[in-house]
């Protein structure tokens, strides 16, 4: 009988958790760019290198970090990063890293840009953004509906309520029963700029995902979001963990197989060249 080295299975199996725990915290949630470009090789291209440079490296030591980088009018860049504001130091890091490096991917030689992924959030710009308000709404998703239900309402606009009081709070969590939620305003903004713009994220989030079970409004300068977790896990949480367990199962069968096929190969080789 072929045997498979244990050290290769564990090996299979702790890369492909790695790879679904990474995808799942820097997963792009949205992203945009200036309609402005800068020639390769020019002072702004080296200052908005120097802006992502120092961004990152401060994710290290902090989750939110303003920064700016040039010494004229005409090549300064402006820029800012914010983490969620309960992730680890090295959590955070790893994210900016990512964020920056899908910036530069989808805004090449754009003389500003943003990019918002799961745990956190990048921008920079030509022109100062520090302490603007922003209101727009960027990102907007909303789960299945479960109908009318009053209690599961009720819960959910209590939640709401809870993220949305006016605590003096940049990051904050909160819920009501089984519906938990979390809200962040970008740390450029003040502390009522960031009491209004939660309110108004979370009067979008109820009027248009309504009865879902689970809803993220992003807006400029902040977000909010909320989950069911007796709805949404009861549908959801399975199905990843089935799929997850057979993508797992498929990719170490396939590896076992190729293994077998080639140890018989071998050995038929070897007779061969034996006679």
């Amino acid at each position: 009988m072929h045997q498979v080295p244990l050290f290769l299975l564990f090996s299979l199996l702790s890369l492909k958790f790695f790879i679904l725990s990474v995808s799942a915290t820097n997963s792009l949630i949205y992203g945009g760019c200036s309609q402005l470009r800068f020639s390769p090789g020019t002072p702004y291209e080296s200052n908005v290198n120097s802006l992502f440079t120092s961004l990152v490296n401060s994710a290290s030591v902090s989750n939110f970090k303003i920064s700016t980088s040039g010494s004229t009018q005409t090549n300064v860049v402006y820029g800012l990063f914010q983490c969620e504001g309960d992730l680890s130091n090295s959590i955070c890091k790893d994210c900016v890293t990512s964020a920056v490096s899908q910036l530069k991917t989808i805004c090449p030689q754009a003389t500003g840009g943003v990019i918002q992924i799961e745990g956190c959030f990048v921008k920079y710009d030509n022109i100062s953004f520090f302490g603007v308000d922003d209101k727009t709404e960027v990102s907007k998703r909303c789960g299945p509906s479960i109908g009318y239900n009053s209690d599961v309402l009720n819960r959910r606009d209590a939640a709401l309520a809870s993220l949305t009081a006016a605590n003096g709070q940049y990051f904050r969590g909160g819920g009501s029963g089984s519906v938990q939620g979390v809200a962040q305003c970008v740390q450029d903004l003040s502390v009522s700029q960031c009491q209004d713009c939660l309110v108004e994220a979370s009067g979008r989030l109820r009027s248009e995902c309504e009865t879902s079970t689970w809803g993220d409004m992003f807006l400029g300068k902040c977000y909010i979001r909320y989950v069911d977790r007796d709805q949404h896990h009861s549908r959801t949480d399975d199905e990843d963990v089935d799929k997850t367990l057979a993508i797992t199962i498929g990719v170490i069968t396939g590896v076992i197989l190729l293994i077998i096929f080639l140890s018989s190969l071998s050995k038929i080789c070897n007779k061969k060249g034996g006679k």
